[in-house]
């Protein structure tokens, strides 16, 4: 039997200014969940969260806190009020029977110092302030609003760790695809107003969400054929107007209401770059550059060559100096000493994290269009600012709205609206993900791997990287920064590749004497042949890769069929599990394969 909910909501109820927010939703925390909660921008995630915080009273509904329950929630915006110190303002969350030293544990893992003053906190270092004074008291439930805004990547894993390690219940918003599968053991999607809730982690929910949508479209259709049937028995129906029939009459007029109020799935974002003339081969030849500030050295003796089409990605912990390099590469900042060349034909488009091309007090309109009008060139056509605002999601009543009065995820995407707009053949984008919803990161993501252009960008989202880089560059101290081949995870594999080669090195002293000598090198010889089976290995994986491609291909293809699930749901079941474990493998046999590869390059070198 299972537990009673440390937290329950039920049917609460929302409205701001006449339209429903939320409508009869509900949602129970049990001891050690580990929920997330996902949903489109200005579903109402934030404020489901904040009613369950008890910062906002609902319109109607049940919220009920178990008695003695401990609750601790992370906003998106802290809010530091009169404390003088993060020491101080992190020791505020602690109740009477918590332990004091958690404070300090948490400070010193998120690299805080608890003299600090909270006024000068930079963006990230605010976010792991908050952080540390919500974690510190292990209470029962944790609230989490966008915990990966604005960390790097070290304390984003460092955070996976420490909320792994806790017997706290956990529910979670966020943009951050892996932290979410890392996290999540249960999933809450909150759309239209309405929760539904699947007992599996995120990395089931989209395969989970895209079937419930099938068939609720299914249904609506269903309802159409049967208003049209309906509506012609009204009209050609021999007693058609008899009093006896008025009963049925009345059906029609309810299935119409239905039809009306069936909400359905909120559009998604249409993306498209501005197009403007090819640039040259070589778009950034960046030779022996240096750049200080004072005694600390950010970027030191750094070389590259950026062609067109590549897509590079700058990765590395806050303060590494990842900004200050890419200011550098496109020729915002100058180095101290070294050179940057940027190529010919170069027409840039710049995100910046910062959102400083956004200001609070002008409308969306004139943010969009540098209070010009109302009129956008989108690709050489010119648009009206409406029109083009629609494809990202806003209303048309919105279009007059302060930017400052927007959510974030709204500022979001207006400032990528206004990116796009900007004719380019170099896209350059700081802090991309910020604040946006899956399905706008779908869309981002496609539009970025294919790219005509040059991409650089900086991004903490491991995913995305995945996704969308083909090299990126990384700190490694002392200002030096070294390029890996692929994305995150690439780059990953391939530094933990060099540390095992680089183990050898580290051999007691008696294995070195050793090595000095012939035992020492007949010894080391068989190491630098690769085994019988990682020959094998290294010339049947190539077909076995290809094999598993053409099962997922076969599979999708089959699955592709609308009709299929309506005609046999349990084959449409069976496929989406075999290309899901087709996937696994494929993944499993690429890592393998690269693996050996740079085993077999090693030993040749």
């Amino acid at each position: 039997m299972a537990p009673p909910p440390l937290l329950r909501l039920d049917g609460v109820r929302l409205t701001f200014g006449g339209t429903p927010l939320l409508t009869d939703c509900e949602l129970n925390v049990l001891p050690g969940d580990r929920v997330a909660l996902v949903g489109r921008n200005g579903s109402g995630k934030s404020t489901l969260l904040k009613i369950a915080a008890g910062q906002i009273e609902p319109d109607g509904g049940e919220v009920f806190l178990k008695p003695g329950t401990t609750l601790r929630y992370l906003p998106q915006e802290p809010d530091f009020g009169d404390f003088r110190t993060v020491g101080d303002y992190v020791r505020s969350g602690l109740g009477p029977a918590d332990d004091p030293y958690r404070v300090d544990l948490c400070l010193a893992a998120l690299g805080l110092s608890e003299a600090a003053e909270p006024a000068n906190l930079s963006g990230g270092e605010a976010r792991r302030a908050a952080l540390a004074r919500t974690l510190a008291p292990e209470p029962d439930i944790i609230l989490l609003d966008e915990p990966t805004n604005h960390l790097d990547l070290p304390t984003i894993e460092w955070l996976e760790g420490e909320l792994a390690s806790m017997k706290s219940a956990i529910v979670t918003i966020s943009h951050d695809r892996r932290f979410l599968e890392t996290v999540s053991r249960a999933t809450v999607w909150l759309d239209r107003g309405a929760v539904k809730r699947i007992d599996e982690g995120f990395g089931s929910f989209e395969a989970w969400r895209d079937k419930l949508l099938e068939e609720e479209e299914r249904d609506l259709q269903k309802l159409d054929r049967k208003i049209v049937r309906e509506e012609h028995w009204l009209r050609y129906g021999v007693t058609a107007r008899r009093t006896r029939n008025q009963r049925r009459l009345a059906g029609l007029h309810d299935l119409r209401q239905q039809r009306r109020d069936a909400r359905r799935a909120t559009g998604q974002v249409v993306m498209a770059a501005g197009e403007t003339r090819e640039s040259g081969k070589l778009v950034i030849e960046a030779e022996n550059v240096v750049k200080a500030y004072g005694e600390r050295i950010l970027v030191q003796d750094f070389s590259a060559r950026i062609g067109r089409g590549d897509r590079i990605g700058l990765v590395g912990p806050n303060g590494a100096g990842k900004t200050t390099l890419l200011k550098i590469l496109i020729g915002e900042t100058k180095p101290d000493s070294g050179r940057v060349r940027l190529g010919t034909n170069l027409d840039l488009a710049f995100l910046d994290q910062k959102r400083a091309a956004l200001k609070d007090t002008d409308t969306v309109t004139e943010a969009l269009t540098d209070g010009r009008g109302d009129q956008v060139i989108v690709n050489g056509e010119m648009r009206h600012v409406a029109g083009y605002l629609k494809d990202f999601l806003f209303s048309p009543e919105q279009i007059r709205t302060p930017v400052g009065d927007l959510s974030g995820g709204e500022r979001a995407r207006l400032l990528l609206a206004k990116t796009l707009a900007t004719p380019a053949n170099l896209l350059v984008l700081d802090e991309p993900t910020n604040d946006l919803d899956m399905e706008t990161l779908d869309l981002l993501e496609e539009l970025v791997a294919n790219y005509p252009g040059t991409v650089i960008l900086v991004s903490h989202d491991r995913d995305f990287l995945d996704r969308t880089v083909t090299s990126i560059f990384n700190p490694v101290g002392d200002g030096k920064w070294l390029e890996y081949a692929g994305g995150y995870s690439d780059m990953v594999a391939q530094k933990r590749d060099a540390q095992k080669a680089a183990k050898p090195a580290s051999a007691k002293p008696k294995e070195a004497a050793k090595s000095a000598d012939g035992d020492g090198a007949r010894r080391s010889a068989p190491s630098a042949k690769l085994s019988f089976k990682q020959k094998f290995a290294l010339e049947n994986l190539p077909k076995e890769i290809a094999r598993l491609e053409a099962s997922i291909a076969k599979a999708e293809a089959e699955m592709a069929d609308p009709a299929l699930f309506a005609k046999n749901p349990d084959r449409f079941n069976a496929l989406a599990k075999a290309i899901d474990q087709d996937r696994s493998a494929l993944a499993k046999a690429e890592d393998e394969w690269l693996e050996l590869e740079m085993l077999k390059a090693e030993m040749e070198a």
